[in-house]
C-alpha cells in the first residue's frame, strides 16, 4: 500500500500551496482509495484538499495534535482517486508564529 508521510512547517502568515508536492505518489498512477488525515501543532492553520477535481475540503481547520494522524481515528478524509488525479492539500497559516503541518496518506489500489 503506498503511503505519502510529510511534515511541514508553514511560517507566521504564509502559505503552502501543496504539503505533498514532490511526492511519488501525488499524481495518483491507477484508480486508488485515498484515506487522508492532517494534523497541525497549533490552532489557527487552515486546510484545503482537492483530489483531482474533487474537492474533499473546503478551507477548515485541521485536528490539533502534536503527533501524525493515528490510523483510523484521524483519518477523516476519504476518496476515490482516478488515474492522474493530482492530491493536493493547501496550508494556510494568518498567525503570528510557524505551525507544523503533518500528513498521512494511505491510497489502496482499486482493481
Amino acid at each position: 500500500m503506498p503511503a505519502i508521510q510529510t511534515e511541514t512547517s508553514v511560517g507566521a502568515t504564509s502559505s503552502n500551496s501543496n504539503l505533498v508536492a514532490g511526492s511519488a505518489f501525488e499524481y495518483s498512477r491507477g484508480r486508488n482509495v485515498l484515506s487522508l488525515g492532517v494534523t497541525a501543532s497549533a490552532t489557527g492553520s487552515f486546510i484545503t484538499i482537492n483530489s483531482g477535481a474533487d474537492v474533499i475540503l473546503e478551507e477548515s481547520p485541521p485536528y490539533v495534535s502534536t503527533l501524525f494522524p493515528i490510523i483510523p481515528d484521524q483519518m477523516f478524509y476519504n476518496d476515490v482517486m482516478e488515474a492522474m488525479d493530482r492530491l493536493r492539500i493547501a496550508c494556510r497559516n494568518p498567525t503570528g508564529g510557524a505551525i507544523t503541518l503533518r500528513v498521512l496518506a494511505l491510497l489502496t489500489p482499486v482493481a
